[in-house]
């Protein structure tokens, strides 16, 4: 039995009990009014009856009235025992009630809070913190102010990403405005110099909104994937290819590691490319000339893992864990011009994840280089 299933099956078993808790309370209040109720009744039906049959004996009209005054003190008596009984079991029932109630109302009340936009409200608890303690209202009360938690950060990122993506659009726009100003002012010759400078902010400009464009579709899986089997080193040799010449304009020098035998893994070899790349031009980006940037793939278990490691600035430890949140910086204070868009790595990680994989970065510390790997499943 599933969790659902065992939760759904306890909660059905607390109900049937309250249920039947109140059934019992009802009789035992029934019989014990019954048996404080009827003596006491009785008693006076029977002193009304003496001065009726003082004189005449008693005979068989005799004894038919006093089954009659019987018959009447237990039916009063029990009318008034069913009374008690019933208004105790309203009692009881209320209460039951209200304890199942009262957390769903409240849950009610703080659904329509968060719908209006407070992501800040929660509901508390009624028993212990325990999750093996907790009845079921309780841990339904745990996954709605987990829903609510997640829904907070959803909106905390959504206003992130919309100064993020401001501060990125701003600082091109305004180094256009200052330069067309400069040439329309007479400041600045409207020489090629001058006008290249315009055209690569533009640039820029264009590769941002086009990384802003591909993030939206990666991030809501808005993809095909056409993944077939695919050797690594095709791969590998693929993204060296395309890249070798800005290495050897930066001095940068490239290896390749890869063993004589590898098997193939399953991939969509254009969004692989895209994450070779993206690491690839990451380590070009911050590794100085004349030191060496690595690529590689090994086999562990059932997967290949593919590293590539530079000799470059390095990354602190209470960074590593957030390198991959689009429009993370390192450095703060390092200017956007000499680097990308800042989502290259967020792009990445959802294409691996896609595959099926996972990927991570590892650095001894700043100025020590650093180690970006990913891993794809094995073909077969």
């Amino acid at each position: 039995m599933n969790l659902l299933g065992a939760v759904r099956s306890r909660l059905g078993w607390k109900i049937f009990l309250s249920y039947l808790i109140v059934i019992v309370v009802g009789v035992v209040v029934l019989a014990m009014a019954a048996e404080l109720a009827v003596p006491t009744s009785f008693d006076r039906h029977l002193a009304g009856m003496d001065s009726m049959m003082g004189q005449a004996g008693m005979g068989l009209g005799g004894e038919m009235d006093l089954f009659a005054g019987f018959r009447a003190a237990v039916s009063e008596s029990l009318f008034l025992a069913a009374i008690a009984a019933m208004l105790a079991a309203v009692v009881l029932s209320l209460l039951v009630s209200r304890r199942v109630v009262e957390p769903v109302r409240g849950m009610m009340a703080a659904s329509h809070r968060i719908a209006e936009g407070n992501f800040d409200e929660r509901v508390g608890l009624r028993g212990s913190a325990a999750p093996e303690e907790m009845d079921e209202l309780d841990r339904l009360a745990v996954s709605f102010n987990q829903m609510a938690a997640r829904l907070e950060r959803t909106e905390v990122m959504r206003r992130e990403l919309i100064g993020d993506v401001a501060h990125e659009l701003r600082t091109p726009l305004s180094a256009i405005r200052g330069w067309l100003e400069g040439l329309l002012d007479g400041v600045l010759p409207p020489d090629e110099e001058n006008l290249m400078r315009v055209y690569q902010e533009a640039s820029r400009l264009q590769r941002l909104v086009d990384d802003l464009q591909e993030l939206s579709r990666v991030e809501a899986g808005a993809f095909e994937l056409k993944v077939q089997p695919i050797s690594p080193a095709r791969l590998v040799n693929h993204a060296v290819d395309r890249l070798a010449r800005q290495f050897e304009e930066k001095e940068v020098k490239l290896e390749v590691g890869l063993p004589s035998v590898l098997p193939l893994v399953l991939a969509d070899e254009d969004r692989i490319a895209q994450v070779l790349l993206n690491l690839l031009g990451n380590a070009l980006q911050y590794t100085p000339g004349r030191r060496t940037v690595k690529i590689g793939a090994s086999r562990q278990d059932d997967q290949v893992v593919f590293d590539v490691r530079d000799e470059g600035i390095g990354i602190p430890a209470e960074h590593l864990s957030h390198v991959f949140t689009r429009f993370y910086r390192v450095d703060h204070s390092r200017s956007r011009p000499g680097g990308g868009s800042g989502i290259g790595l967020t792009i990445a990680k959802h294409l691996v994840e896609a595959h099926g994989g996972r990927i991570w970065a590892e650095s001894p510390g700043p100025e020590q280089g650093s180690t970006f790997r990913f891993t794809l499943l094995l073909a077969g």
